[in-house]
């Protein structure tokens, strides 16, 4: 155990990339106990053995078709209208805008891209800093983590033996909450600096951009629509979307060739690849760990504190929102789910309230220094250094622990609605 944790934390310092980090200390520690090493293959092999895993590559494919389809543009184009011309205006209609392609992709660093390309502009042009624009980009484009569809939810799913279309549903609530918390931020701080945009839009602008957005707007109700309405799985719901995606960028808004097809595919099968080996690393260490009963040893060291829930859940929050800063949201929810779930039903909590709690810190952790996949994305969209995003995300995390905090001891933003559902 303790060979397994000194060497993640010398890989992690040393900048190793995270699916060796992951897996190198797995294959010493397999060795070390007298297996195999044929058993790191096969555990590599079992980890993304999983029928709802089979989701991911096609939400990956369509958050891709989304973002260069041209749905992203209308999107930001259609929040603009609406709430431009409020003190904050742009600011929140970035974050809207976030939350609606979020919405479509489930994708945080697509989000970045795909929103982030035209909202940056827009925000410098209406008079916002280059620190706060940043900022507010890369952290709302986590709420596409939170509001479903999700790939950290899908990846929860699979290993807590959870409904996936229990955990989008139950993201609706504490991802719009999370937005709600960001756009108050960027009224604040417009109210403080006085930025108000004077342009005034017509209400023959917002029908025709409405209009032309409605096709994009047609992506989450076929998503968790056909999943309620029982016409299909999870998993068929992100093939359905990918359909639709390709044929409303190819036919209806026809910013999509046969090339540009051809090349996000191949960008996706990139994308999904990397998905896919962290997910394999990180469930062969979630399978070592389990071996060496550190679920047991961890369950030990807080028993003395089980009478005391917030205390326990405070540790678990601290213990969550220090892994998102090293991790990504796909390894880290592999890892602890299996450490925590166990814990969280002897409090008493559903199950459905981790994959929250799990899902909320992993967006936080994508704009968290110093491994914030958002943040390196953005230096690529906003061409800016590391320093400066890493400066400007720094409000947006205390409001993600203010979200976070909130959903953990307010258990019901998270379970309201699949309640409801099921009456």
């Amino acid at each position: 155990m303790l060979l397994i944790v000194s060497l993640l934390v010398i890989f992690f310092i040393i900048g190793t990339p995270i699916y060796i980090a992951l897996s190198l200390p797995s294959f010493i520690s397999i060795l070390s106990c007298g297996y195999d090493g044929m058993v790191t293959v096969q555990r590599f092999f079992g980890g993304i053995d999983r029928f709802s895993l089979m989701a991911i590559p096609f939400f990956i494919f369509a958050a891709n078709v989304m973002g260069r389809g041209g749905m992203s543009k209308r999107i930001i184009a259609l929040a603009e209208v609406f709430l431009g011309r409020l003190y904050g205006g742009t600011a929140i209609a970035t974050v809207v805008a976030c939350l609606l392609f979020g919405a479509l992709s489930g994708s945080s660093p697509a989000t970045v891209v795909a929103i982030g390309g035209i909202a940056y502009p827009m925000l410098l042009n209406n008079g916002y800093s280059k620190k706060f624009s940043t900022g507010t980009v890369a952290a709302a484009s986590s709420l596409a983590i939170i509001i479903p569809p999700s790939i950290t939810m899908i990846v929860y799913a699979s290993t807590a033996g959870c409904s996936v279309g229990d955990l989008f549903i139950a993201g609706i609530v504490p991802g719009l909450v999370t937005g709600l918390i960001f756009a108050a931020y960027c009224y604040y701080h417009a109210r403080k600096n006085d930025i108000c945009s004077h342009i005034r839009y017509t209400w023959a602008e917002k029908i025709k951009a409405l209009k032309e957005c409605s096709w994009a707007l047609g992506v989450p109700i076929i998503i968790l629509g056909g999943i309620y309405g029982g016409i299909f799985t999870p998993t068929e719901s992100s093939t359905v979307a990918t359909i639709y995606a390709i044929f409303v960028a190819m036919f209806i808004y026809k910013e999509m060739g046969i090339k540009e097809l051809i090349e996000t595919c191949y960008r996706s099968a990139l994308t999904t690849a990397q998905v896919m080996i962290l997910v394999s690393a990180a469930g062969t260490l979630s399978w070592v760990l389990t071996v060496n009963q550190v679920q047991e040893i961890f369950s030990e060291l807080i028993s003395g504190l089980m009478t005391y829930p917030w205390i326990v859940l405070l540790i678990i929050n601290m213990i969550l929102i220090f892994a998102g800063m090293i991790m990504d949201a796909v390894p880290f929810t592999l890892l602890l789910t299996p450490l925590f779930l166990p814990i969280f039903q002897e409090l008493g909590y559903s199950p459905i309230h981790l994959g929250m709690l799990i899902t909320v810190s992993g967006a936080l952790g994508m704009y968290s220094p110093p491994f914030g996949l958002n943040i390196f994305v953005g230096m690529g969209t906003f061409k800016e250094p590391f320093s400066m995003i890493a400066r400007a995300v720094l409000p947006f995390i205390i409001l993600g622990v203010i979200s976070m905090l909130l959903v953990t001891f307010v258990p019901e933003l998270s379970l309201f609605l699949p309640r409801l559902m099921k009456m």
